[in-house]
C-alpha cells in the first residue's frame, strides 16, 4: 500500500494533485499581478487597474502608502500560494485556504454590495472574485494525495 494516495493509487491521487497545483499558481499569478502593479507602481495601479478600468480610483481619493501596502499584502498571499503549491504539505495547504479566505471572503462581500456601475464589468468582478474564494479551496485536492504511510504518521505525530 505504500505510495498510493489516500484516494486510490495511481492516477486519481495524481490528478488531484495537479488540479490542486493549477488552482494555487494561477491564484498566485493573478495575485501577483495586482500586487506587483500596486507595489511598484501605485498610482498607475490606482487610476487603471485592471487594464485601464479605473475600478481603484472610483472609491476615493488617491492614497499611494495604502496602494503599495495592499499590494505588498497581496503578494505575500501570491507567494503562499506558491509555496502551497510546490511543496503540497497539508499544513501549508490549509494554511494558504485560511489565508486566502480572511482575504477574499470580505473583499467579495464588499464588491457585492458596491458593485460597478457598468453591469458587464461587475459580472467578471465577481467571477474573478468568486476564483478567489474557490481557487485556494481547490488547493486543498492536494491534501488527498499523502500516501497512507506518511498519513499514519501524521496521526501519530512523528
Amino acid at each position: 500500500m505504500d505510495g498510493q494516495s489516500l484516494d486510490g493509487p495511481g492516477r486519481a491521487g495524481r490528478v488531484r494533485r495537479l488540479v490542486a497545483r493549477l488552482a494555487l499558481l494561477v491564484l498566485a499569478a493573478a495575485a501577483l499581478y495586482q500586487g506587483l502593479w500596486a507595489q511598484f507602481a501605485p498610482r498607475s495601479f490606482f487610476y487603471d487597474f485592471p487594464a485601464g478600468l479605473t475600478w481603484v480610483a472610483g472609491d476615493g481619493p488617491y492614497n499611494e502608502h495604502l496602494v503599495r501596502d495592499v499590494g505588498g499584502l497581496v503578494n505575500g498571499l501570491g507567494a503562499m500560494a506558491v509555496v502551497a503549491a510546490l511543496w503540497m504539505s497539508a499544513p501549508l495547504l490549509v494554511a494558504n485556504a485560511v489565508a486566502w479566505t480572511v482575504y477574499a471572503v470580505p473583499h467579495f462581500v464588499y464588491h457585492v454590495n458596491h458593485p460597478l456601475a457598468e453591469t458587464s464589468m461587475q459580472r467578471w468582478n465577481v467571477v474573478v472574485l468568486t476564483s478567489e474564494v474557490v481557487l485556494p479551496l481547490l488547493g486543498l485536492l492536494g491534501i488527498g494525495t499523502l500516501s497512507r504511510r506518511r498519513h499514519a504518521r501524521m496521526l501519530e505525530g512523528r
